[in-house]
């Protein structure tokens, strides 16, 4: 016979090895897949509630080493029972029908009794094909290789439950990987929090109706870990990101000057905290610190959040504004477009905590166009920052020879 083999990338999931083999003397065919990548970190567990027949008709990548269960027939087709194998819902129960079917002479020969269980048995695998009542379907891989379509891609499937486990040291030890696990160190709780998103229940700040916020821990190269928050509402739509330092505040303040000479620099990464202020000396301007929360973005756009600012100041807008000040608002708005590269400013982040960044291209290599500077905070500067009533050193003797 033939095999066929095909290396093949699936949408929103990964590549695959499909193999297929056929007969031209007695007709026999047969398909297998293998994973094209490497065992996963974590062990994948697809729950799909099956309610129509469109649902029958969802592509199933199938490893050997995963188990499926139809827990309302308390079914469960063994892990390594099977080849691999790329099909659908429908293809996986026409296999097992296949395989039960497949010793039925010679069990009703042997012993009636079985073989009618089984029939019968076979009867409910068929019906589930109608899809007269819903069902659960269940595909558990340790190796993560496995994957249930999701139709509505890149939406959210409602049907579809994903759930990412880490794999027990017997799972581990079935595929192999029983020396990486004991030799392994114990998970670093900083390390998880690294891989993880986090989410947490919150209200919508513009509708107020119940909504999530999601939470990721960020390492910035040549910097530090920084913490992004983003909300989205489902109610109204409104979308919302902010990002808090992940570290302390730094011994000195930081003032970061870019010479913005090239589109090319709208480009650079830049995270701004909520305590750096913005200057523009070209164009007279100066955003302080507070306004527009903190931000990881771009330079590009972070000067779109501010004209966005400047458009929705309300005295500038319907009747509380004047020829005068909207023509002044239109000739600023014009020279920050002009900024992009087109005209020669200066950009500067001034940052008392020290904990903004502008991305430095030439990294680790000095940037002639970027210069960052360190000061000592003034008191006023430490006053805003609350620290100068802060004291933790030292605190609990000066707490008892006050008493």
């Amino acid at each position: 016979g033939v095999t066929r083999l095909l290396l093949t990338r699936i949408p929103f999931f990964k590549e695959i090895i499909v193999s297929s083999f056929s007969c031209d003397s007695c007709s026999w065919s047969n398909t297998e897949i293998q994973s094209a990548g490497r065992i996963q970190e974590q062990g994948v567990r697809y729950t799909l509630a099956v309610t129509s027949r469109q649902d029958m008709n969802r592509e199933v990548v199938k490893t050997d080493c995963a188990s499926a269960r139809i827990p309302e027939l308390d079914f469960e087709i063994p892990a390594f029972s099977q080849k691999g194998v790329l099909t659908t819902i429908e293809g996986i129960i026409d296999r097992a029908v296949a395989g039960l079917e497949q010793d039925q002479p010679a069990r009703r020969a042997m012993d009636k009794e079985v073989a009618g269980k089984i029939d019968e048995f076979i009867g409910k695998l068929r019906q589930l094909k109608e899809v007269n009542s819903p069902f659960t379907f269940i595909l558990d891989d340790p190796s993560g290789n496995s994957f249930v379509e999701n139709p509505h891609a890149p939406q959210r499937d409602e049907a579809l439950v994903v759930t990412r486990y880490r794999r027990s040291p017997q799972q581990s030890a079935v595929l192999g990987l029983e020396g990486e696990e004991v030799d392994a160190k114990p998970p670093d709780a900083a390390e998880d929090l690294r891989d993880e998103v986090l989410q947490f229940s919150t209200n919508c700040p513009e509708c107020n109706a119940p909504a999530s916020t999601n939470m990721k821990l960020v390492q910035i190269p040549h910097f530090k870990e920084v913490i992004i928050m983003a909300t989205n509402c489902d109610s109204c739509g409104h979308r919302t990101n902010e990002v808090k330092s992940g570290g302390a505040i730094e011994p000195q303040g930081t003032r970061i000057t870019l010479r913005i000479t090239d589109p090319s620099d709208m480009t650079r990464d830049i995270l701004k905290s909520e305590t750096c202020s913005v200057e523009i000396p070209e164009l007279e301007f100066e955003l302080g610190m507070g306004a527009l929360g903190g931000k990881f973005t771009t330079l590009e756009g972070l000067l779109k959040d501010i004209r966005d600012l400047v458009e929705k100041n309300p005295f500038t807008l319907g009747d509380s504004s004047t020829p005068s000040r909207t023509g002044k608002l239109q000739e600023f708005i014009g020279k920050l477009q002009d900024v992009k590269g087109k005209t020669p400013a200066h950009f500067i982040l001034d940052d008392p905590a020290g904990n903004s960044y502008l991305q430095n291209v030439y990294a680790p290599e000095e940037d002639p166009e970027l210069r960052v500077q360190r000061y000592e905070r003034t008191f006023e500067q430490n006053e805003e920052l609350g620290l100068n009533d802060m004291k933790t050193e030292g605190y609990e003797t000066e707490a008892a020879s006050g008493r």
